[in-house]
């Protein structure tokens, strides 16, 4: 979303005359609306639009939360967990891995957007939202990421409609899913792996993830996990230290070093990352004949 600013207006002398009025004739303001009538009929659809979606965003309800841990994750990457138990409402309304919720801090007018990296069942048992979040100086997300546990952040309704992984059912339909992500965009993949979505059910997984370096990578403590629940991991560096073996540069180019799809008509795909990577990867499937209706995205 662009903001324009205005022009301060050019400043206006003040007449040398102290008792001296500007008059208008009568006139002038019937010819001003008949120059502005086109403009506002032209602009009509488009100011309703403004309008309601400053409505909508002056709606939104938000509830304030409790940091429960906040920590490092990874370099410019944080933990953040929020008690949502005294908030029953907002974590049922967490359905799907995916989804996602505004996030309001002390101090900071304009709220972030941030998906979800727990999966559905924390928020149920545990009463817990966890995130993954990027520190961007100047951002929402900074000032998020200086607070401390016990600090009260505020939480919008769970948002969005997350995977659609009814579109890769049954299971057994679609033995291949190649996931694919980059940066803080594991965050809702972590949260589609954790909440079964591989387990026992697929025999050919794999989680294509990108990364600078392994310092910029999260979740490294999830791994052997992942892999247990069978999906195999393929760790990226784009910038990657003396001595790393694994695959190099772009997600999108070392996929394709390796492509081996089967059966196009039998494979899902997940996207989360970069826009570049994302509409990258969705054209080489495609070209190798996977359906753009299997492959899922979370926004």
């Amino acid at each position: 979303m662009s903001i324009c600013s205005l022009s301060p207006l050019p400043h206006i002398s003040p007449l040398h005359r102290p008792h001296a009025h500007l008059h208008l004739p009568t006139r002038s303001m019937s010819f001003f609306r008949h120059l502005t009538l086109p403009l506002r009929r032209h602009n009509k659809r488009r100011l309703f639009s403004v309008v309601a979606s400053a409505v909508r965003q002056d709606t939104t309800l938000f509830t304030p939360s409790p940091i429960s841990l906040i920590e490092p994750a990874a370099e410019s990457l944080f933990h953040v967990s929020i008690d949502v138990s005294d908030a029953p409402d907002i974590a049922s309304s967490y359905t799907r891995a995916g989804q996602y919720l505004q996030l309001k801090v002390p101090d900071s007018p304009k709220p972030s957007f941030l998906a979800i990296a727990s999966p559905p069942s924390l928020a149920a048992v545990r009463g817990e939202f966890h995130f993954l979040v990027k520190s961007v100086a100047g951002s929402t997300a900074e000032l998020l990421c200086a607070l401390k546990k016990g600090d009260v952040v505020e939480l919008s309704s769970v948002m969005g409609n997350g995977f659609d992984v009814d579109r890769l059912s049954p299971a057994e339909e679609f033995p291949t899913v190649l996931i694919f992500a980059t940066g803080s965009g594991i965050s809702p993949i972590r949260s589609l792996i954790e909440s079964g979505f591989v387990v026992d059910k697929r025999s050919d997984v794999r989680l294509y993830y990108g990364a600078r370096n392994l310092q910029r990578m999260a979740y490294q403590d999830r791994f052997k996990d992942w892999e247990s629940s069978g999906v195999k991991i393929v760790p990226v560096l784009s910038q990657p230290d003396e001595g790393w073996t694994g695959e190099t540069g772009y997600v999108q180019a070392a996929f394709c070093r390796s492509k081996n799809i089967s059966n196009p008509n039998s494979t899902g795909v997940v996207l989360c990352g970069q826009k570049q990577m994302t509409e990258e990867i969705t054209c080489i499937l495609t070209e190798n004949g996977v359906s753009t209706d299997k492959i899922l995205k979370n926004f």
